[in-house]
């Protein structure tokens, strides 16, 4: 465990999700201005091309916007004329999300929620959708569990992640990007959920996979390629791992 002891190990697992939720408050302003930075890079219109391309084949969508963040596929999504509630763990999050969208057209609401315990009723949304969220949670097969059963039949899930854990320390990053302005304090905080999680371990895709399948009632498929079609520049969105895709379809 590179730059953490075994000490620091056992304070952290006290309160896993409560250290997530404080690593994420602690990046949520500079979060926040580079996915605003991402809304006029040309990483917003690949991204309008890939997910349009998934959507499922209705005019307007009711859509579940998981771990959103400061906001950037709730706005995409809303400027594309779907209606979206998009919802993080870490209020400050979601602060910047009600910033971001003051001079946005389309309907977005955002709530302060858990990924694993969702205040919505069953079958309530066409389409759930993720990015970089499933990696750091402490119960993703419990997740997993509440975005399939608030799904409309015939919705579609998109899971958009990475194996960010596997190799972390070997990775080499461009100098202008994003990761290289972390604190010290925030890439060790980084690292050291990697470390606490279980999910770390797991082969994925193909865990995910496995998960939807016990969990049942879903077709599911996954793209390998995601990241090759996104991130084609090696700049300060850059992501070094493979992206993948994980889609289930209720049925």
């Amino acid at each position: 465990m590179s730059e953490i002891n075994q000490n620091d190990s056992m304070q952290y697992k006290v309160d896993t999700k409560e250290f997530i939720k404080d690593y994420w408050t602690g990046r949520s302003e500079e979060f926040a201005k580079l996915r605003k930075a991402e809304l006029k890079s040309n990483k917003y219109i690949r991204w309008e091309k890939e997910i349009k391309s998934q959507l499922p084949q209705k005019e307007k969508l009711k859509i579940l916007d998981v771990g959103c963040g400061s906001g950037f596929f709730s706005i995409l999504l809303a400027q594309l004329g779907h209606d979206v509630v998009g919802i993080d763990l870490t209020s400050k999050m979601i602060e910047h999300g009600q910033k971001m969208i003051e001079n946005i057209s389309g309907k977005i609401e955002f709530f302060v929620m858990d990924a694993e315990k969702l205040d919505f009723d069953a079958e309530m949304f066409d389409l759930v959708i993720a990015r970089n969220v499933t990696w750091n949670l402490p119960n993703p097969k419990t997740a997993y569990q509440e975005w399939t059963r608030v799904l409309k039949k015939g919705g579609v899930l998109l899971n958009y992640d990475a194996e960010y854990a596997k190799d972390h320390h070997k990775q080499v990053l461009p100098a202008n990007h994003a990761h290289n302005k972390l604190t010290k304090e925030e890439e060790i905080k980084c690292h050291q959920i990697y470390h606490m999680l279980n999910i770390s371990c797991e082969n994925r895709p193909e865990w995910d996979l496995k998960v939807l399948d016990e969990i049942g009632g879903i077709k599911t498929e996954i793209d390998l390629k995601v990241g090759e079609r996104i991130y084609q520049e090696e700049d300060e969105f850059y992501i070094q791992v493979p992206m993948f895709l994980v889609k289930g379809r209720k049925i």
